[in-house]
């Protein structure tokens, strides 16, 4: 609807930006970590290794300043598992817990609430080796993680995140490097029993979190995009209805209903794929109770019917390719593209936040959110990112015209607070509102230097979101 009367933000709007341990920290092998399933990884060609990254592990400091010299309200990091525990369980790594306790004791410095995800695509490689999460033993090795997690930092963390983007691990996991399908018959079984732990380990670890820390909040963190009918064909309209529930709502539904949605569970008795459970595993889906939704958004969906004839076509997290006889990806022709092929729907973020708040009725942040590009430093030390200052506005602008409709947000976190090494595209995909010198091999001197994006978030953040103007 057209909006006459808009409502302002809440006063305590967690404005921040959000990073991953295995995308910005570097120091992957050492200071006691153990190697994780993207230390161990093939990189994608042309692209550098992890071992230096931002080299935010060295850094934090400094960078943590100049986060709070936006004005940061919060910041989401991740803390990876293996340099907490190397061998994924077992002897605790003392200079791991003494890292992230720095971090979270450098963010309350400035008054910077730490927003923490336990898990972000780095499984120990140890962990792997036996099987990762195909074990049932991974769901307590998880909540074992966890539970180290809130007792040293449960003192000073109020906000946790448990998975990220479970749902891209269990539909792209070759492409971000977190599964190998070498040799499997089905790799719906194998998937989906995977994905059947994560959920499991998830809503154990929600309520461990509530029971030792009551005074915490605690939720989710999918990657959600809204699915659109390529066409007002009624098969359409069920093609979008099913890659929605595979893609969407399966990963919510478990977590906040403790209930695997109906579409979805058809979809596992198609391909043989039913995961084996436990006879009190469904209660114990049912006692997890997120307090809030994390969600990350880049852009949304379209798919057509598919009759089962076709082929598959390549994914990524973005782009759904098909799936035979439920769905088949399609470009929509109504949505721009950025540098990297991405669709831009400021519209459909909208419309995602509308659709979910619906479904659960809970508060959300975005933990996820932004414009990668090939940013270039000028010889004076700047950066002229007003694309990316023209894309973070417009979907700025969607949460305001949601928040007016009465969906509850409780923050905007958006991918990223520094340059850090992209998934698929290595360090030439910049996010950041800090750009960190150096290229894809050559480390040059990793200075710091505030893009034009730095000074108009801090100007969007001391405005609690009024003044989006340049």
């Amino acid at each position: 609807m057209i909006l006459t009367q808009e409502k302002s933000l809440p006063d305590n709007f967690l404005w921040g930006a959000s990073t991953s341990a295995y995308q910005v920290e570097g120091a992957n092998l050492t200071h006691g970590k153990g190697p994780s399933i993207q230390d161990i990884k093939k990189v994608p060609e042309g692209t550098s290794e992890l071992d230096v990254c931002a080299d935010f592990y060295h850094h934090y400091k400094e960078d943590i300043a100049l986060m709070a010299e936006m004005g940061f309200k919060t910041f989401r990091f991740s803390v990876a598992w293996s340099r907490i525990l190397p061998e994924g369980t077992g002897d605790v790594n003392p200079e791991g817990i003494e890292f992230y306790s720095n971090v979270i004791d450098e963010c309350l410095k400035y008054g910077i609430e730490p927003l923490v995800t336990m898990f972000h695509f780095d499984l120990p490689a140890a962990l792997e080796k036996k099987g990762g999460w195909s074990r049932r033993e991974s769901v307590d090795e998880f909540v074992n993680f966890a539970k180290i997690m809130y007792e040293n930092y449960g003192d000073r963390v109020k906000y946790w995140l448990t998975i990220n983007e479970q749902n891209m691990l269990t539909l792209v996991g070759e492409v971000i490097g977190t599964c190998n399908l070498d040799g499997v018959t089905n790799k719906y079984k194998k998937l989906y029993q995977e994905n059947h732990h994560m959920l499991l380990a998830q809503a154990k670890a929600m309520k461990l979190c509530h029971e030792m820390l009551p005074g915490a909040k605690i939720g989710p963190a999918p990657n959600i995009s809204l699915v659109y009918p390529a066409s007002c064909k009624p098969k359409d309209v069920l093609a979008a209805q099913n890659f929605n529930a595979i893609r969407n709502w399966l990963y919510l539904d478990m977590a906040v209903y403790g209930r695997y949605n109906n579409l979805v569970w058809k979809f596992l008795e198609e391909h043989d794929a039913v995961p084996e459970m436990e006879k009190d595993d469904m209660e114990i889906m049912k006692e997890g109770h997120p307090d809030f939704i994390g969600f990350n958004y880049y852009s949304t969906a379209t798919v057509e019917w598919d009759d089962g004839s076709g082929v598959e076509g390549s994914v990524d997290q973005q782009n759904g390719g098909s799936e035979l006889g439920v769905y088949r990806s399609f470009a929509n022709p109504n949505l721009l593209r950025t540098e990297f092929g991405w669709e831009i729907d400021p519209e459909g973020f909208r419309a995602t936040m509308r659709e979910m708040y619906s479904r659960y009725h809970l508060p959300m942040i975005v933990t996820e959110n932004g414009l990668g590009a090939y940013d270039k430093l000028t010889d004076d030390g700047k950066v002229h990112d007003n694309y990316r200052i023209e894309y973070l506005r417009r979907h700025i602008e969607q949460i305001k015209l949601a928040v007016s409709e009465g969906v509850e947000m409780m923050g905007y976190c958006p991918w990223s607070a520094i340059d850090l090494i992209s998934t698929h595209e290595g360090m030439v995909k910049r996010y950041g509102f800090i750009y960190v010198n150096r290229d894809e091999f050559d480390l040059k001197d990793l200075a710091r230097y505030r893009k034009d994006s730095f000074y108009w978030y801090k100007k969007v953040i001391e405005t609690n979101g009024t003044d989006l103007t340049d």
